[in-house]
Formats: structure tokens, C-alpha cells, sequence
């Protein structure tokens, strides 16, 4: 990312005291017209740089100017070096950025921040799902953002419907592993998921973004209007207070308890975006969990059970841990009613 670039070429210039473009561009593995162009950006922007021609020339800090990090906490800096260690989940030229960021911490701070940073590793996938890789079409998506130039998607919609569309990406969002772009279309503001997109080309055409716009405040629009969506129905069941857990860890934020009542259940309102996706996620709790209402996703749940029965049938030999719902063997996930052995199969062993 340019910003990482420049505070590291920043740190570089006030530690060495002068620096060529050809240095720079070696010490952050860029080119060196790259490099020329990162000094160039610090000078505009007020940075007060400035080019020394001729033999033993180079590029130098005014009056030896400084922007340190000595200021940082302790804390702060076991934070930052928690960014480049292995538990980062950054790209590698952002890593290799902020690498060189560190080495200008407080000495004092540095031999805990390393071993802080060593003691600690992060798995971003949760148990279960495939490792998703950045995809590559991020850097050219983030440099038509910088560079405020136009693209052509070639796009796979939900439904697989493959479509062109030239749109003027304002900002890229990595939401639990997944990217999002964030564009201006010809119908308004729109959202792509990255991992639909087959081809992108980046254009020589400018676009102009909104003057109000940002990228914070739209993308929790965004986030508020799918989570809308995905509450459009709702239903009221009982569950036995031992196995709530369950149900948040299934519906998230749209699951909302209420009163207890004397046999130990618990009134709980569910939301999704249909009645069957409710019954989908409630199918496998047997007699665990009662629908109150509505009567819609009661029947999804009938239709369900009567599918189910139809096809597999009645009776005959049951195998291990089949016993009927409501005699303890049905419920949750499909094998018991313990609630210790559903969190054992959603949660890794020791």
C-alpha cells in the first residue's frame, strides 16, 4: 500500500540523512522511477524534502526534520510489531512496509514487542472452511482506486449470469476474508464481491468520485441494508436454556432472547431472510426447539420432516445415535442432545 511506502521512505530518509532514488527503490523493492514518484508525493504534500543534484547528490530531509516513533506506549508498539509477526494476515508488500517501519521503534521497546509478536499466531479460517487467498485482482483494483481510473469487470451474479460493466471503483473492502469492491455505476452505487469477478481491466479513463463520499460511512450503509434483508422474517420458539448458545452461534446478532419460563425454556425470536431458511437451520433440532409462530415456517418444517420421512421411510433399524427426537437422540445437529458433544464437533480437540 503507497501510504506504508511512504512513511517507510519517510523513517528511511531521517535515518540515513539523505538517500538516492535508486536506494529507495532498493530498500523497498520498487522501481526507482517508483521511488522518485513517492519522494515527489512527500514534497507536495508538505513533507519537506527536497533533491540535491550532482556527484554524492541524493534526496534529503530540511533542517534535518523528524517523524519518529518515539512517542509510542509500549503497548503500541507490541501492537505494531503484532502486524508484521505471524499472526498478520497482510499482504507481503505491506508486511515488508511496516517491517521497515518497526526498525525505527525505541530500542527499549523492541526485544518484548518481537517476542509479543513471536507469541502469538492467528488462523483466519475458521474450523471447517477453505483457506480463502487474496485475490489477485486486489492490487489492480486498489491502484484503479489510487489512481482514480475507470474499470471493466467481467462479472459472475448470484445467479452465475455472466455480465460487462464499466464502473469507477471508490473502495475496496476485506470483510472475514472476503473482498468486496465498492463502485460508482451507471445505476449508482453498487457492490461486488471480488471472488465473482473473471477478468478486470483497468482503463486509461479518469472518473471523479463524490465529493461526500466515505468509504466508512457507505459501507456500513451497505452492511445495515444486508442485514435488513436478512431479517425479513422472523419466528418465535422455545429452547431449553442449555442449548441457547447453539442458537446464537447459528443466527448471530438475529437471534434475541426474552423471558425464561419455570420448565427452563427460553422464548427466543430467530430472523432470516424466509420462513424456510429459519426451517432449514431448525430442521436438524428435532423436538429440541418448538415453533410458536408464524405458521409459515411451522409448515416448512412439516414439509421438511414429511420429505424426509417419505424418502427414508418408517421404522427399520436404527444406527447408532438415531433414537427418536425427543427421546434425547435427535436433536441438536443431528446426534444428541448434550450440548457438550455439539460443542465438541464444532470446535477443534484440544
Amino acid at each position: 500500500m503507497r501510504a506504508d511506502r511512504l512513511v517507510a521512505t519517510l523513517l528511511l530518509m531521517q535515518s540515513r540523512g539523505r538517500v538516492t532514488a535508486a536506494e529507495l527503490a532498493g530498500e523497498l523493492e520498487v522501481s526507482v522511477a517508483t521511488a522518485r514518484r513517492d519522494l515527489e508525493a512527500l514534497s507536495a504534500a508538505g513533507v519537506p524534502v527536497y533533491p540535491q543534484p550532482g556527484r554524492g547528490g541524493g534526496w534529503s530531509l530540511v533542517g534535518g526534520a523528524r517523524t519518529d516513533l518515539s512517542g509510542l506506549t509500549e503497548t503500541e508498539a507490541r501492537a505494531l510489531f503484532l502486524l508484521v509477526g505471524p499472526a498478520a494476515s497482510a499482504s507481503p508488500a505491506v508486511k515488508s512496509a511496516l517491517r521497515k517501519l518497526v526498525r525505527a521503534l525505541p530500542g527499549t521497546f523492541r526485544a518484548e514487542a518481537e517476542a509479543a509478536a513471536a507469541a502469538v499466531m492467528v488462523g483466519p479460517v475458521r474450523w471447517g472452511e477453505r483457506d480463502q487467498e487474496r485475490p489477485e485482482v486486489v492490487e489492480l483494483l486498489q491502484t484503479a482506486v489510487v489512481r482514480r481510473l475507470k474499470v471493466r469487470l467481467t462479472y459472475d451474479g448470484r445467479m452465475r449470469e455472466r455480465t460487462q460493466r464499466l464502473v469507477d471503483p471508490w473502495g475496496l473492502i476485506d470483510k472475514d476474508d472476503v473482498w468486496y469492491l465498492l463502485a460508482g455505476t451507471e445505476k449508482g452505487q453498487r457492490t461486488f464481491r471480488i471472488d465473482r469477478i473473471a477478468e478486470a481491466v483497468m482503463t486509461d479513463e479518469p472518473f471523479e468520485r463524490p465529493g461526500d463520499f466515505e468509504l466508512p460511512q457507505a459501507w456500513r450503509r451497505v452492511v445495515d441494508e444486508v442485514e435488513r434483508r436478512r431479517s425479513l422474517v422472523s419466528a418465535t420458539v422455545l429452547v431449553g436454556a442449555a442449548h441457547l448458545w447453539i442458537l446464537r452461534d447459528q443466527f448471530g446478532r438475529h437471534c434475541e432472547t426474552g423471558e425464561t419460563f419455570d420448565d427452563g425454556r427460553v422464548r427466543v425470536r430467530l430472523a432470516a431472510p424466509t420462513a424456510l431458511d429459519i426451517a432449514r437451520h431448525l430442521a436438524g433440532w428435532g423436538a429440541l426447539v418448538e415453533v410458536v409462530a408464524p405458521d409459515g415456517v411451522r409448515a416448512e418444517l412439516a414439509r421438511i420432516g414429511a420429505e424426509l420421512t417419505g424418502h427414508y421411510g418408517r421404522g427399520g433399524d436404527e444406527g447408532p445415535g438415531t433414537a427418536p427426537a425427543g427421546d434425547g437422540g435427535g436433536g441438536v445437529a443431528g446426534g444428541g442432545a448434550d450440548p457438550q458433544t455439539y460443542r465438541m464437533r464444532c470446535r477443534s480437540s484440544d
